[in-house]
């Protein structure tokens, strides 16, 4: 085992607990690193930071937070870290994901303030590259207590290592006090970071000073601050503050040839064979993926795709053909899902034909394993992965895509979106995604409200099955709307049941609850102190 690996994992084990057992002697001890010996050159600062960047966010939650919205449902009970049961309002304060994540992003943390709390004692490391390991360990740490509050609210605040016994006394930090904190920490962060064009080909997925006002305009966009994410925004996409731009492919940003593409802010970095995922064996088709397709995109996504002509399907004048109903679409429709009639193509070369009505393969709704709407995922497969489909694509945190609709909906909500604005923004991405129908690409009229229904709907098509769509439900609160009642799959069931759309799942959302997570029971037991979210 070597030294970086080896010190990693007893880090992880032990280091961020203070060594309490030790501390009764007067010499460190000689058998294992310590706070002591550790810290005393510049690959140690280093191995740690890596640490943060591999416990920045879990694919598991990039994938299947899908399911927790209307753009998806998860089949398995078990994968996804149960996170069906979310979907369906049937969970507690014991539900697996609920309690995994909140653990996970305070192993995070408690990385991020080793590096913070340490990286002092380094006399060797150079100034300049310590300013950016702290900028970086401190935008890492951001994301982990953005992701807290936006799920949890209140969460207790803990900016240094502290001990057991500290931990299990903490109480809960106001919600508005972590959103501060965060919004300055990126900040600062951005401060002392790089452009993305400073970094080289081996630095590829750090945080960047692009990156950390992504993340800010972000956490502005949740709250509502429209005038402060258009600041932030603006800074982006006049480029102040890095080099980012639409790549010319939409089904091209998500190819392994194309990783490191300019349109990616913020991602995950993984290396085959070394660091993978193996979620894609959940998401594309049966006979592809082998195994239960638990993520299953649903009716509700698909009736959302325009038609080339910029019109709804239920719209006059839309041309939509419910017997030929992918036809005529939104091209990011066929880049994004896997629909009955579809053209796979395979690793080798060959291809295909996807069918998913009753009766026509392994791949139809009527095999047991196979995904009950009668959809599958392209978007993020990989056909460079293993045999066993472990893949070792990125996967994009922040995009600028996202950038241009930030800026998009913030400038509406303000009532200053104009016709220019509209071009630069949503008229960008659909010309990119292939859009020439003048009327797909003009600005639309009937003033802020049927502005609000356009950018809310480009959000969801362009960035489905990103892991986004649930946050921008609970943020609009609309999931008490959009959660409540039957998601579907295809035409083929009862033509007297909802015109015959497979009823797949009954959600249920309880607004004066599920806006909020419940703390985690196990937390609690731990942790006396640390109180309750309403309705829990």
């Amino acid at each position: 085992m070597n030294r970086t690996i080896r010190y990693t994992i007893l880090l992880g084990a032990g280091l961020g607990l203070g060594l309490g057992a030790c501390q009764k002697l007067d010499l460190p001890p000689t058998d294992r690193p310590t706070d002591a010996t550790f810290w005393s050159q510049p690959a140690d600062a280093a191995n740690v930071l890596s640490t943060c960047y591999a416990g920045l966010y879990p694919s598991e939650y990039f994938f299947f937070n899908e399911t927790l919205s209307d753009n998806a449902y998860n089949k398995s009970e078990v994968d996804g870290s149960n996170a069906r049961n979310i979907a369906e309002g049937a969970y507690g304060t014991n539900q697996q994901r609920i309690t995994n994540e909140w653990s996970y992003h305070y192993g995070g943390i408690r990385s991020c303030n080793q590096v913070l709390g340490h990286v002092d004692q380094i006399a060797s490391l150079d100034a300049g590259l310590k300013a950016r390991y702290i900028g970086e360990a401190r935008a890492i740490r951001a994301y982990h207590y953005f992701q807290l509050m936006t799920w949890y609210g209140d969460v207790p605040l803990v900016t240094t290592e502290i001990t057991t016994a500290e931990a299990q006394s903490l109480t809960r930090t106001p919600r508005a006090e972590v959103l501060a904190f965060v919004l300055a920490e990126l900040d600062a962060a951005a401060a002392a970071l790089p452009l993305n064009t400073a970094y080289g080909a081996t630095d590829k997925g750090r945080f960047t000073k692009g990156a950390a006002l992504a993340l800010k305009a972000r956490a502005l966009l949740y709250e509502g601050r429209w005038a402060d994410v258009v600041a932030v925004t603006s800074q982006l996409i006049g480029g102040q503050v890095g080099s980012y731009s639409l790549f010319p492919s939409y089904a091209g940003v998500f190819s392994p040839a194309n990783e490191n593409n300019s349109e990616v802010v913020l991602d995950l970095q993984y290396a085959f064979p070394s660091r993978t995922y193996a979620q894609q064996r959940a998401f594309i088709p049966r006979t592809e993926g082998k195994l239960v397709s638990s993520i299953a995109p649903s009716q509700e996504l698909v009736n959302d795709y325009l038609t080339v002509n910029g019109k709804a399907i239920n719209e006059a004048g839309s041309n939509y053909d419910e017997a030929a109903p992918y036809a005529g679409r939104d091209p990011r429709l066929t880049a994004t899902l896997v629909y009955d009639g579809y053209a796979w193509k395979r690793p080798d070369g060959t291809t295909f034909v996807i069918r998913t009505v009753p009766g026509t393969g392994d791949n139809s709704i009527d095999r047991a394993d196979a995904s009950p709407t009668g959809y599958y995922v392209a978007k993020y497969f990989d056909p460079t992965a293993d045999a066993n489909l472990n893949s070792g694509l990125n996967l994009i945190l922040i995009r600028y895509a996202d950038v241009l609709l930030m800026q998009a909906e913030a400038k509406n909500e303000l009532g200053q979106l104009t016709a220019t604005d509209w071009d630069a923004t949503v008229g960008a991405l659909r010309r990119r995604a292939g859009f020439t129908d003048a009327g797909a690409l003009a600005f639309p009229s009937g003033g802020q409200t049927a502005l609000r229904q356009a950018v809310r709907r480009e959000r969801r098509t362009e960035l489905a099955m990103e892991g986004l769509r649930v946050f921008d439900l609970r943020r609009w609160r609309t999931a008490e709307t959009a959660l409540n009642g039957y998601l579907h799959g295809i035409k083929a069931g009862d033509p007297a049941v909802d015109n015959g759309y497979l009823r797949v799942d009954q959600r249920a959302f309880d607004p004066a609850k599920h806006y909020l997570w419940p703390v985690p029971q196990r937390e609690r037991d731990i942790n006396p102190a640390l109180t309750q979210n309403p309705g829990w």
